[in-house]
Order: structure tokens, then C-alpha cells, then sequence
């Protein structure tokens, strides 16, 4: 189960996938920053201590919401790239077979992968637009990491045996994965220095961005032969501020991500048919309640997903390699921040040690074959950042998740167990998730008979012999009353 850590007297609280992305949230917070500072600052960091699931290279959505009540959607996840590309050679992939625990998949990695990266001017933007605390304040945890390293946590450590034909098929992601010749595994120590070096560098206010010279120059060496990377899409590439997607949900208001990406409208649809009269506290069904709002969703979920932009262009969609950060600041300031690298395309910037993203390698996302999207569309996401906002407008709940599909169910349902049950966020996090696979349900060890025989009367039920991170990792903060970071995901959380 998952612990929960109670608010200290600043009231502050934070959730994240790895104790040192919450220990750089934290270490921000009590320097005098607010919920935007630490959010950026746990991103950075995220980049260092968590680099299979997100990175500078990535893309990702914060959710903010001030203590003025100002509530904006911060879009800064990748792009398709090719803005002004003369024909030349056809991206180059390299397949990888990768061993799940019941399957294996090929993915498409290398330059033909990459996507327009939004991570860095994402962070850039939000503290800009939101923080107080000078960069450099901001910046130095995640240096910090990167110049000492990070001991890899056991599901880290399982994420990299996972990825490793990605992780080691260039010689500068060996240098960081097997400096000694050896994949890295539980508790040996991952450096960095090359980031450290350009994390002190940006810290000083250096002009780093990837829209234009020395670190844009770097990325377009890594896609100049064999990708479609440009520096047209950097120069184009921008920050969207968004009005969150809004649903009121048994008298509160649910703030998450909106279109263009759909994990948000997914969350939202299945909220819609758990009101006060069909999703009861303390009900042995809920589970199945839960699992039968997400197969109406999933009857209706090609018109959702459909990914058209009002034009009609086809919209690729990605959500794999996810991690999640929630922070509350105590002071009335909310962020929830969602970030992703995919699966990394296992290419690493020279002199940066920041590894590119493989959004546009991943088979199963792009259905109408790879490459097809025109340059320049935003590519949508299962991404929700969500922020919940009760009737006297104080915000309730900071929550998100990464898992894939499984996002729009672990959200879903740790609202259910926070908002309608009443758990304490430890419980409502380490409860046995279940999730509707499109004909039949797959959850967790723990339920009650009384629930499991409710799931099996809407079709087959698969139970999984433990807990585990496929169901996602929620990093949950009810302010207030305490946080809970998710087992699944080695997460954590801090009161600082």
C-alpha cells in the first residue's frame, strides 16, 4: 500500500514518481518558490532521475491553477516535424524487439523518431509566465542530480533492462547505461555529466533553447542524415495555453487536459456517468461501476480518438514513457504536470546528454502507416493533468498519471476513492486498480468477492498475481490532508 505523508506548517505537499524529483520540488518550495517553481523544478529533475520516462527532448502538459484562480493548460508536448524539408533520403528506423512480461513488441527508434521537442521551452514558459524564484534557484536541484548521479530504484532499474536494446544501440547511450561495459541495474548510480554542465549552464541565464543556436544546432546534428527533424520546426515550435477541459462531477468542478489531445476527454466521459445515483460510497460494486462507465466510453471511443483536426489532417497520438508530478504550494497555487519521452530513441545530443524522444516510431499510434501526418500538428496525447476544484472554489484534489491507456482508468478511479469513498491518499492510491481492455477487465489482486464477482458479470476478468505498473502511477495531493506518490512507479511524496 501506498503511504501517505501528511502537510508539514507551510500546508505544502508534493507527489512525484521518483523521491528525488519530489526531494528538487521540495528542496524549491522551501527556498520560497511557489507550486510553478517546484513543479518546473521536479521537471528538470524528472529529466535526470527518471531519463527512460521523460527528458528535456520530450513533451508533456501542466496543468496550473494560481491562488488568484487563474486556471490554464500549459500544451507543450511534441510536434510533427518536416517544416521546409527538401526531399531527401527516407527516415531511418531501427526496430527493436522489446520483452514485455506476456509479449513482445517492435518499436522504431533513431533519428526517424524524433519528434519536435517541447519539454525545455515548456519549463522555460511556465516559469516565466508563473514563478518567482530566479532559474538558477529553479534549475540547481536537477544539476545537482545530474553532476552526483541517481542510484536507479528497482522499477527504474526494471524500465531499463526493459528498454535496453533502445538504451545501448549508440555509443553515447552506452556511455550513460553501461559506462563500465555492464547494463546499469538496481542501485548502481546513472551520471550525467554532460547535462549537469548544461543544466549550470542554463542556471547562469545562459540563452539555451532549441530554437535556435548552439543546443538547436546539436539536436539537428542528431536527425541531419536520417530524420525529419528541422530547424524551421524548431524556430516554429510554441508553447499553447489552453483553457482546461471542464466537467462539473458531483457538485465540483474537474479541470484536465483538453483537445487537441483526448486523454482528458476520455477522463471526462467516463466521469459524466458517475453521479451521486450510480456510484455509491462504500458500494462492494464500484469497481464494476467503474469498469462499466469505461466500456460505454470504450463503445464510443473511435469518435474520441478519432485524432482529425478541424482541417481533417490525421493527428498522431502517443502516451507511453509517462511520469507525473502533483505539488501544492499552500499558498492557493496547484500544478500537475505530465511529461513524456516515449521510449527514447536511444540517440543522445552531443554535449548535452539530453536523449531524444521516439514518438514518431511507435507502430500501434500511427495506424494510417508512419510519416503520413503533415509537419507542424501538435501530436495528441492520453496525457491528463487534473485539478479539482470544490463548490467553495478551493481546489480539492492534484492528480495525474502515466500508463498508456491506463491513464483515463487509474484517474478515474482515484477520484472515485478520494471524491466518493473518502480514502486517505495513501489508500485511494495503493487500491487494487482495475481497467476495461475493450472486452474484458484487467485488475489487480485485493478486491473483495463481492466486487470481483461484479466484474465478472460484465465479461471476463484477468487478475494480475500483484500490484503492478502497467495500472499506471497515479502521484496523488489533497491539500490539506496529505499525498501519496505510487508504489507502482517507485513514486513518492514529501511534506516540506
Amino acid at each position: 500500500m501506498a503511504a501517505t505523508t501528511r502537510p508539514g506548517p507551510s500546508g505544502a505537499l508534493v507527489a512525484a514518481g521518483h523521491p528525488a524529483v519530489a526531494r528538487a520540488a521540495g528542496q524549491v518550495l522551501a527556498a520560497g518558490g511557489n507550486a510553478f517553481d517546484a513543479v518546473v523544478a521536479a521537471g528538470f529533475a524528472a529529466a535526470v532521475a527518471e531519463p527512460c520516462l521523460s527528458s528535456l527532448a520530450g513533451g508533456g502538459f501542466c496543468l496550473a491553477r494560481t491562488a488568484e484562480g487563474e486556471e490554464v493548460l500549459f500544451d507543450f508536448f511534441v510536434d510533427t516535424p518536416g517544416r521546409g524539408r527538401v526531399a531527401a533520403a527516407a527516415p531511418a528506423f531501427d526496430e527493436v524487439v522489446v520483452a514485455f512480461e506476456a509479449a513482445t513488441q517492435a518499436f522504431h527508434c533513431g533519428p526517424g523518431s524524433v519528434a519536435v521537442p517541447g519539454c525545455l521551452p515548456g519549463y522555460l514558459h511556465v516559469h516565466r509566465r508563473l514563478g518567482r524564484l530566479p532559474l538558477a534557484e529553479v534549475v540547481g536541484p536537477a544539476a545537482a542530480l545530474a553532476a552526483e548521479g541517481v542510484a536507479l530504484l528497482p522499477r527504474q532499474a526494471g524500465i531499463v533492462a526493459l528498454l535496453e536494446p533502445i538504451l545501448l544501440r549508440t555509443a553515447a547511450g552506452r556511455a550513460i547505461f553501461a559506462p563500465e561495459g555492464r547494463l546499469l541495474g538496481p542501485g548502481d548510480v546513472v551520471r550525467n555529466p554532460d547535462q549537469a554542465h548544461l543544466l549550470s549552464e542554463l542556471g547562469t541565464g545562459a540563452d539555451l533553447t532549441f530554437a535556435r543556436g548552439p543546443l538547436a544546432d546539436a539536436l539537428l546534428a542528431v536527425t541531419a542524415e536520417a530524420g525529419l527533424l528541422t530547424a524551421e520546426d524548431l524556430a516554429a515550435y510554441q508553447v499553447v495555453e489552453r483553457t482546461p477541459l471542464e466537467v462539473p462531477w458531483r457538485g465540483r468542478r474537474v479541470l484536465t487536459n483538453p483537445g487537441p489531445s483526448f486523454g482528458g476527454t476520455l477522463v471526462a466521459a467516463a466521469l459524466r456517468r458517475l453521479g451521486d445515483d450510480v456510484l455509491v460510497a462504500g458500494d462492494p460494486a464500484a469497481p464494476a461501476t467503474l469498469v462499466a462507465a469505461a466500456a460505454e466510453v470504450d463503445r464510443e471511443r473511435r469518435a474520441i480518438l478519432a485524432g482529425r483536426d478541424p482541417l481533417g489532417a490525421v493527428r498522431p497520438r502517443t502516451s507511453r514513457g509517462t511520469t507525473h508530478v502533483s505539488v501544492w504550494d499552500g499558498e492557493g497555487g496547484a500544478a500537475a504536470m505530465t511529461t513524456s519521452n516515449g521510449e527514447c530513441s536511444g540517440d543522445v545530443v552531443a554535449g548535452t546528454g539530453i536523449l531524444t524522444n521516439n514518438v514518431l516510431g511507435e507502430e500501434d499510434l500511427h495506424p494510417d502507416g508512419f510519416h503520413v501526418a503533415p509537419p507542424g500538428l501538435r501530436v495528441a496525447s492520453m496525457m491528463a493533468p487534473t485539478v479539482v476544484v470544490g463548490e467553495d472554489g478551493s481546489t480539492e484534489v492534484v492528480l495525474g498519471s502515466g500508463g498508456s491507456k491506463r491513464i483515463r482508468s487509474a484517474i478515474a478511479q482515484v477520484l472515485a476513492e478520494v471524491v466518493v469513498h473518502g480514502l486517505d491518499p495513501g489508500d485511494a492510491v495503493g487500491a487494487p486498480r482495475v481497467h476495461w481492455d475493450g472486452d474484458h477487465t484487467e485488475a489487480e489482486p485485493g478486491l473483495s468477492t463481492a466486487a470481483t464477482d461484479a466484474l465478472a458479470r460484465l465479461g471476463p476478468v484477468h487478475t494480475w498475481p500483484g500490484p503492478s505498473v502497467y495500472f499506471g502511477g497515479a502521484h496523488l495531493v489533497v491539500p490539506g490532508v496529505g499525498a501519496a506518490g505510487d508504489p507502482r512507479r517507485d513514486g513518492a511524496a514529501l511534506a516540506p
